[in-house]
């Protein structure tokens, strides 16, 4: 299954509803689930961005669909990249002319 890094940040309203943020984290796990995708590793983080998330989905629109799932309750925003784990890398680079 394809798998793409998520970075995301909370918006005004997300953080001030901070203390609910595990809950809608659990939430946002069941909803990826609900859709065939899953949450494999999540991470607060300082800098630029708040949380980073590791999720495997089996195509881009069900990441979209997501993303506009999750962008639609206005606790976040986000910046979804699909990602190429080594393995792949490798057989990218392996098949170049």
């Amino acid at each position: 299954m394809p798998t793409y890094i998520t970075l995301a940040s909370f918006t005004q309203k997300g953080i001030e509803r901070i203390r609910e943020g595990p809950d809608r984290l659990d939430a946002a796990k069941k909803e990826f689930e609900s859709l065939g995708a899953s949450i494999k590793e999540f991470y607060l983080v300082m800098g630029q961005y708040d949380m980073v998330l590791v999720v495997e989905a089996p195509d881009d629109e069900t990441v979209a669909k997501l993303a506009l799932i999750i962008g639609a309750r206005g606790t976040s925003r986000t910046l979804t990249l699909r990602a190429f784990p080594e393995g792949e890398y490798r057989k990218i680079v392996s098949e170049l002319p």
